[in-house]
């Protein structure tokens, strides 16, 4: 794996669904993004002034291959997050399914003994199990939670919470802000390093159509750049999941996905 310069911003490419519980497709994400990214429609700066075009602003180490069982994709995308870590870069994770953060976040929380985990998306991901499976897309922080791998929680924009996720959320402590919370003025409020895990199902379907679970009611775009451009915690890494190309015909979604991404490596750069 090529090595990110020291605290250098870094994408890496996880191009994994097959813990998907309903579509598939998000394997086919993290090409797109890239090319939306470095599309010659818009330019390499952020929102907040930081030119991404600049030689090693952002690293990019390229998709890790994902083959075999599910609990040895879990260990080799665990090991190749560490690795990133250790060459000294900060991982923006290109997903994938949401199943991916679990084994990310293991690999973050190696390096930073206090973690908080901002996490968006229309669902909280926190059934003990979903169809049998304990490491589907639909229970990732029910995971980090148990084991201890975040010291704070917090979710913005769900609205799918039912009476299993609800008593989860409980047991673990999980600070959630539906959809409700969010109308009514609730914002999340971090403290010490931060991972942010962004589901793309997380905004309106009118703002991203390319996701294999639609949930009406959701974020804009400029509610979730709001909150990455107030954050005041530095951002240890991040990843944005859930897109899925075969949804998106408009490539309004890719878009999307490309800004977040650009406004994610901006907040890093500006907080070194």
């Amino acid at each position: 794996m090529p090595r990110a310069n020291p605290a250098t911003p870094t994408l890496i490419g996880l191009p994994y669904d097959a813990s998907s519980s309903f579509l598939r497709g998000a394997a086919a994400a993290p090409p797109v993004i890239r090319q939306a990214l470095h599309s010659a429609a818009g330019n390499p700066w952020t929102e907040t002034g930081v030119d991404l075009g600049v030689d090693g602003a952002l690293a990019d180490v390229g998709d890790v291959p994902l083959a075999g069982s599910s609990a040895e994709v879990r260990t080799k995308i665990e090991a190749s997050v560490r690795t990133l870590l250790e060459s000294g870069g900060r991982p923006i994770v290109l997903g994938g399914d949401h199943s991916i953060t679990y084994p990310v976040i293991r690999a973050v929380r190696w390096s930073h003994p206090r973690l908080s985990v901002l996490h968006f998306d229309a669902h909280p991901d926190l059934y003990p199990e979903f169809a049998g499976d304990a490491y589907s897309h639909a229970c990732p922080f029910a995971r980090v939670m148990e084991e201890r791998l975040a010291d704070r929680l917090v979710q913005v924009g769900i609205r799918t919470m039912n009476a299993v996720q609800r008593t989860q959320a409980e047991r673990y402590g999980v600070d959630v802000i539906d959809m409700r919370a969010w109308v009514a003025g609730r914002r999340p409020r971090l403290e010490g390093p931060t991972y942010v895990s962004i589901d793309l199902d997380a905004f309106d379907p009118a703002c991203a159509p390319g996701v294999s679970h639609r949930e009406p009611g959701g974020l804009t775009a400029r509610d979730v750049l709001t909150v990455l451009h107030g954050l005041e915690v530095p951002l240890v890494g991040a990843d944005v999941v859930e897109f899925n190309p075969a949804q998106d015909a408009s490539g309004v979604t890719a878009a999307l996905c490309a800004k977040v991404v650009k406004e994610l490596a901006g907040m890093m750069i500006a907080a070194r």
